[in-house]
């Protein structure tokens, strides 16, 4: 059993991390926003002083990728200085730290998925943030992960996936970008993802530093959203058409890489965990939420 503290258990991936922990047998104290302000750091050397953790995860973030455009020094607060706030915390307590960050720290240029020793260059405000705060935690504590994910959807909140059922269940007709790629990923493989590499982390047998985990495959955002629809029709016997545009036909404030695609191997080969194809996981997510709608 491994005592962990949990940051930003309100989200889409802290709420799959706090359902799932108990039966992958370890000890969890989340907090949510409301439970802790990860910027202030007073508040966070007394929330590790009295949780005790051997591992902190922090799935707290600012994720509004185009609204962090026009709000940079709220991202940056968020994802750049917290994340230095929690790696000093932690150093103070003797806790190691699993730190989420993102693809958005590529500029997409690359052919074929991207290593963890690629070099980073972001396009916008929300990837410069999420990379400033890899650096932050680098900085401040060597026992850490800080594990980058893409694409991310599950049952909970707001996400990709639950946007197109919204849409199909509305429209006739959805027009979705074709031309980036990525690994959709499920809350559910990044929950028991970390929380395999915990106790090893804990424990000294998984090495410290940068890691992807992302679900298995690469597609389009279309390949996806169609996936989606597809599983969809055989709950509520709609087909909507969906129509591949290319990125230059939906502008938007934010800059994305064209490609996404991270590589899964090294955590795979270091933490014994890989995610399921992203088809598979699709399938599981979307018959949850038609069958029993969560929030």
């Amino acid at each position: 059993m491994t005592r962990i503290l949990l940051l930003g258990a309100g989200g889409q991936v802290g709420r799959e991390i706090a359902g799932r922990a108990g039966e992958a047998g370890h000890d969890l104290v989340a907090l949510d926003h409301a439970g802790l302000d990860i910027t202030d750091a007073a508040a966070l050397s007394r929330a590790l002083a009295t949780a005790r953790p051997e591992v902190v995860i922090n799935a707290a973030a600012y994720t509004a990728v185009d609204r962090a455009e026009s709000e940079p020094e709220r991202a940056h607060l968020i994802n750049a200085v917290a994340p230095g706030l929690i790696a000093q915390a932690c150093a103070e307590q003797g806790a190691a730290l699993i730190h989420l960050s993102t693809d958005y720290v590529f500029d997409g240029t690359k052919h074929g998925a991207y290593v963890e020793s690629d070099p980073v260059a972001p396009l916008g405000v929300y990837g410069a943030s999420k990379e400033a705060g890899e650096r932050a935690v680098r900085a401040g504590l060597a026992r850490h992960l800080i594990i980058r994910t893409s694409w991310v959807y599950g049952i909970h909140g707001a996400n990709f996936l639950k946007t197109m059922l919204r849409l199909a269940s509305e429209r006739d007709r959805l027009t979705i970008v074709a031309d980036q790629r990525g690994c959709p990923t499920a809350t559910r493989d990044i929950a028991e993802g970390l929380l395999a590499a915990a106790p090893l982390l804990a424990a000294g047998t998984l090495a410290p530093g940068t890691y992807h985990l992302a679900g298995s495959g690469a597609t389009s955002w279309f390949d996806f959203a169609a996936a989606i629809v597809e599983r969809a029709g055989l709950h509520t016997g709609r087909h909507p058409e969906t129509v591949p545009i290319a990125t230059v036909d939906y502008p938007t404030p934010a800059r994305r890489p064209a490609n996404s695609e991270l590589s899964s191997e090294a955590f795979a080969q270091a933490s014994g965990f890989r995610a399921a194809p992203w088809q598979d996981r699709v399938a599981e997510v979307v018959d949850q939420l038609l069958a029993s709608p969560a929030t």
